[in-house]
């Protein structure tokens, strides 16, 4: 399933992003797809301070990882954008990330083939001074999730 929003700024852009935190679950991977600029950022931060309330959400550009506490578990918020080969991942931890907490992935091409199959993904397109935010799951679970937000 697939559903399309429409945001015309940043506050928009994190209103969503809200929305998809308050249904998120404990396993769950949201692969963050978009160019430079695009809105990727803005949704991670809000996504993750919608679970934590935390003020400050720094991007993991250089560290490649930033780590956060919510009260059901733990958020992981990679930037693999300087990802030199795609088995790097694994000196992320990505392993316990992805079955224990939830982890908003930027760059998630950058896995190649350890890419898992049951990710979220969002698609960020810049068109007209606007973002086009596609949100899509093959999975049957997560399309009744999809189905409740917006």
């Amino acid at each position: 399933m697939k559903k399309i929003f429409n945001s015309a700024s940043e506050d928009e852009t994190a209103y969503l992003a809200r929305m998809f935190a308050a249904v998120t679950k404990p396993g769950d991977i949201w692969a963050l797809h978009g160019t430079l600029g695009a809105g990727k950022s803005v949704f991670a931060r809000a996504f993750i301070q919608k679970l934590t309330g935390a003020k400050e959400v720094p991007s993991p550009t250089f560290t490649l990882l930033q780590m956060y506490v919510a009260p059901e578990f733990d958020i992981y918020h990679y930037d693999l954008y300087r990802l030199k080969s795609p088995d790097e991942i694994f000196e992320l931890g990505v392993e316990e990330a992805f079955y224990t907490g939830v982890s908003l992935v930027e760059w998630p091409e950058k896995m190649g083939a350890f890419a898992p199959r049951n990710m979220w993904t969002v698609e960020f397109k810049v068109e007209d001074n606007r973002r086009v935010i596609s949100v899509s799951s093959d999975d049957a679970e997560k399309s009744e999730r999809l189905k409740n937000v917006g």
